[in-house]
């Protein structure tokens, strides 16, 4: 069986095939960055500001205020913050269990789909690459015909070709940006998730254990008195 000649029938198709395939991908990735630019939008907030009114609201005794004014809120952190203290009234340790489990639920939303960007970008220039080197193929075939129409016909077969080239690297781009973008965007609201959780419960450790005094120290015995 002759593979190489299989592979050049199979070059006939030319580039066209892999371009409408790009078309396809650029489209997906499109959809993917639009996705999680809607859904990352509103997670992020300013927790100065918000740790700064959690502990004014734990110093006052506030601190179902504070759940109910940002009980809708989408950020990440807030909420994060929120899973923890509905569990106050079970000590710390729950505490911090419910906002690592809330972290990682988080998390695993904002994970989806970026994948598909890191994927496309890595992967569709090859692809681009591959449509090229059919076209190339499928334009010398034209060669095998001595004359002046097919050379020309030839030159123009590889400048098509070399479009799929440049329409993978202008689908990858875009991909790597987007997820370079999303995935900082997702490491600086969990930091901010971080943050918020540590502050939470400092404030319940603290609260549990504010106002207890040390135990005192029993007075040192003076032996030779007690033998006197």
């Amino acid at each position: 069986m002759d593979l190489a000649g299989a592979f050049v029938e199979i070059a006939q198709l030319g580039a066209n095939w892999v371009l409408w395939l790009l078309i396809i991908l650029s489209v997906v990735s499109v959809g993917v960055m639009i996705d999680r630019w809607l859904w990352f939008r509103g997670r992020d907030t300013d927790t100065d500001t918000f740790t700064r009114e959690l502990r004014g609201a734990f110093m006052r005794g506030e601190v179902e205020r504070i759940e109910s004014k940002y009980r809708n809120d989408p950020a990440i952190p807030i909420q994060v913050s929120l899973r923890g203290l509905a569990e106050r009234d079970r000590g710390p340790e729950a505490v911090a269990e419910a906002m690592h489990g809330e972290r990682a639920r988080w998390r695993r939303g904002a994970d989806r789909n970026l994948m598909i960007l890191g994927t496309l970008g890595n992967n569709v220039p090859f692809i681009g690459l591959f449509g090229t080197v059919l076209g190339v193929i499928s334009a010398f075939q034209n060669l095998t015909v001595k004359t002046a129409e097919a050379e020309a016909l030839t030159l123009r077969a590889i400048a098509e070709a070399l479009v799929a080239t440049a329409v993978g690297l202008l689908v990858a781009i875009p991909a790597v940006i987007a997820y370079n973008y999303f995935s900082r965007k997702l490491k600086i609201v969990m930091g901010g998730a971080d943050e918020c959780a540590h502050t939470v419960l400092s404030l319940l450790y603290g609260e549990k254990y504010v106002g207890k005094a040390p135990e005192p120290k029993p007075a040192p015995v003076d032996e030779k008195k007690d033998k006197d």
